[in-house]
């Protein structure tokens, strides 16, 4: 029978190794969240007790394991055009600064999840192009980048089911941008999947593999670092973004305390921050 529980010690014991190892801040009394992302691998591992799982992830040398926790723990859902205002600012103000650049137009998502936010951007770029004859000259590079590789092949394979297609996706845009696939789900078609790229970024790394961007979406990632890292991954977008460009961060989120580096633009609705 697998033990399915988690004392403090070995809960305590895992709030470091997470932090350490992807930034997130685990709360004294998120043991239930712990529980319900780990217990599906006690079975694949043929591991008896929850403990025992955590005892065996703070060792380096299993690194398979390691790597399927952290897949676990940093697996959020997301929705598509999640909260509307960013990609309504994107199609009403910022793609027409962009649109006679003659480089390529850069847009980095970085944190990608299972594909819905870097594929509403190329939906968004699409609807745009096609409204506006020639735009973006240079080209359109769209990157999409996520700690999980488990949910980077997800973005890749483009598959979903209605219930995921549900969630902030219009009938029209279902119908314009998806078609059916033998395995019952829905597929993204090619015109928008190949807009997009996805490399494994974990936000506490270097970005110096990124190259520079116009825009950049880090959006309901910051809620879970602590200040300290908040500030570091700030920074570092910073260095990647060129003079005067945007980052978008989520509702709930604002560089208050973090940064000083960025102009903070209130629109209607919404605010996106341009680079000083």
């Amino acid at each position: 029978m697998l033990a399915k529980q988690l004392d403090n010690k070995s809960y305590d014991k895992f709030r470091i190794f997470l932090e350490q190892q992807c930034g997130i801040v685990l709360g004294e009394n998120k043991q239930y969240l712990v529980i319900s992302r780990l217990s599906p691998l006690m079975e694949r591992f043929d591991i008896k007790s929850l403990s025992e799982l955590v005892l065996q992830t703070l060792n380096p040398a299993k690194r398979q394991l390691q790597a399927a926790v952290i897949d676990a723990m940093t697996t959020n859902e997301t929705l598509w055009f999640r909260d509307e205002y960013p990609f309504e600012l994107l199609k009403n103000r910022i793609l027409a600064e962009f649109k006679n650049q003659k480089t390529p137009l850069k847009i980095w998502s970085a944190a990608s999840s299972s594909g819905q936010e870097p594929y509403s951007i190329a939906m968004v770029i699409y609807e745009f192009q096609k409204n506006n004859p020639g735009a973006f000259p240079g080209g359109v590079q769209i990157i999409g980048t996520d700690i999980s590789n488990t949910m980077l092949e997800h973005c890749k394979h483009a598959h979903y089911d209605n219930l995921a297609l549900s969630r902030g996706l219009s009938a029209e845009r279902k119908r314009k941008f998806f078609e059916t696939s033998d395995n019952g789900m829905l597929k993204l078609k090619d015109v928008i999947k190949n807009m997009v790229s996805f490399r494994q970024l974990n936000l506490l790394n270097s970005y110096s593999i990124m190259g520079r961007f116009d825009v950049v979406f880090c959006r309901n990632v910051l809620i879970y670092f602590s200040p300290e890292l908040k500030s570091k991954i700030i920074s570092q977008i910073h260095g990647t973004l060129n003079t005067d460009r945007y980052l978008f961060l989520g509702a709930s989120e604002s560089l208050s305390g973090i940064s000083q580096d960025f102009n903070m633009l209130r629109c209607n609705p919404g605010i996106v921050y341009q680079k000083k």
